[in-house]
């Protein structure tokens, strides 16, 4: 079929390819055209020993059946040797499967330290170790495709794996960075968390469960997200038995105080702090919550301050007038703005803001409009000039840059989803 999915000339490297789900990637990537790297250590599922027995005979049912692979026995850890036997066999990496694997499961109130270093070296480290050795080569060839493993375990606990939950939840956490860091490279990272008979699962799973759990229903769903048409970067899917699905975080509608409450608060407030039910919110960066808690302050503690005066010409009210964040000027009732305004200015007064005077040494204005096309109402000087750092109302003698936005636009941009540029063009266009 033409609409096929094929990966000629990539060179596809698959970690623990010697049994398993692994296996089947290795198969499966060389019967649609790809050079495979079959790295497996070849060891016991708690680690230990060594083989080249597993990789060799995956490679030699490659060939068999016309396709093109290598072998490698590395551990994982060593994921440099991993990577330098593609080069050296086919010249380049273009997708890296991280599916090698061990397991020491045992409670945590026996786990010795042995079980948990080894857990996290194999797991967590060598999905590192052969991801490092890897983006360079996808950084400069400007492409890549990484897909990681991670496991329900990892995703919500398990009893007696405390050692694997907390490397495979780690890997997530990689995969989410590394897709933030890759997009300008056209390098897409994501996580899998599969269900399937495995040398691994055998320990935890019954034999009815195992027979229903084939690891060929894994292989499509990480075939589609190693493949040039997939955009999808920084999920994790859970797969298995052939079923699929997509996970993602959601926040609670939460609480936010007018001040910092006491422990009373908390617990009076809690039902609501942990109440998911209303408008969905459903974070995806570490910026969200910042977004989250300038909403709900000033939600919280905005109210208006002074009657609306009416306004002539474009300039800022009062301007030859300076004024202290906090205080209202005679220019109209409260902004959304003037909320954040007052907490740069308590952040400059707590001293804190001192560090940013000697790596910015400039003094920037802003002109906030209540609405596009409507006259200044507030002029912000943020002065990172004068020793410690200021922020107040009125005019300044001496300005490196204005900015002119509307009130809105100005809070969208300090919750980090609104572009400051586009911010600033809808003024002016």
């Amino acid at each position: 079929m033409s609409d096929t999915l094929r990966f000629d000339n990539k060179v596809v490297v698959v970690t623990g390819a010697g049994s398993g789900i692994g296996r089947e990637y290795a198969l499966f990537f060389a019967s649609r055209g790809a050079k495979v790297v079959v790295n497996d250590l070849g060891g016991t599922v708690k680690g230990e020993g060594g083989s080249n027995a597993a990789a060799d005979k995956v490679v030699n049912e490659i060939k068999a059946a016309g396709g093109i692979a290598v072998a490698n026995y590395n551990s994982v850890e060593e994921g440099e040797k991993i990577i330098k036997t593609a080069m050296d066999a086919f010249g380049r990496v273009d997708v890296v499967i991280n599916n090698a694997g061990i397991l020491r499961d045992v409670s945590f109130a026996n786990m010795k330290k042995e079980d948990w270093d080894l857990v996290i070296r194999v797991h967590l480290n060598g999905t590192y170790a052969v991801a490092r050795a890897a983006w360079p080569i996808m950084r400069q060839q400007k492409y890549g495709r990484i897909i990681n493993t991670s496991s329900g375990s990892g995703l919500y606990g398990n009893f007696g794996q405390a050692n694997y939950s907390a490397a495979k939840l780690g890997i997530h956490g990689l995969t989410q960075t590394l897709a933030k860091e890759g997009e300008s490279r056209n390098i897409k990272v994501n996580t899998i968390a599969p269900v399937a008979a495995t040398r691994m699962t055998e320990t935890v799973m019954n034999k009815e469960m195992l027979e229903k759990l084939n690891p060929k229903y894994v292989v499509p769903l990480v075939a589609y997200l190693a493949h040039d048409s997939c955009e999808e970067s920084g999920a994790v899917f859970e797969c298995g038995g052939g079923y699929f699905s997509k996970l993602r975080y959601q926040r609670s509608q939460g609480v936010c105080f007018d001040g910092i409450p006491t422990p009373e608060d908390i617990r009076n407030n809690f039902q609501q702090i942990i109440d998911f039910e209303g408008e969905n919110d459903y974070p995806n960066n570490n910026t969200s919550i910042m977004a989250k808690f300038l909403d709900e302050s000033i939600k919280a503690k905005l109210k208006p301050k002074v009657a609306p005066v009416k306004q002539t010409g474009g300039q800022c009210p009062n301007a030859g007038k300076t004024q202290t964040a906090g205080t209202s000027q005679s220019s109209g009732s409260s902004l959304q703005s003037d909320q954040l305004f007052e907490m740069m200015s308590a952040f400059m007064n707590s001293g804190d803001g001192a560090s940013l005077v000697t790596k910015v040494g400039a003094i920037f204005a802003f002109d906030i409009l209540p609405a596009k096309g409507q006259p200044v109402a507030r002029r912000w000087i943020i002065d990172l000039k004068n020793g410690k750092g200021s922020v107040t109302q009125g005019k300044s003698d001496q300005v490196d840059a204005t900015f002119t936005m509307t009130d809105e636009d100005f809070v969208a941009v300090c919750k980090g989803t609104l572009n400051p540029q586009n911010a600033f063009m809808t003024v002016i266009i």
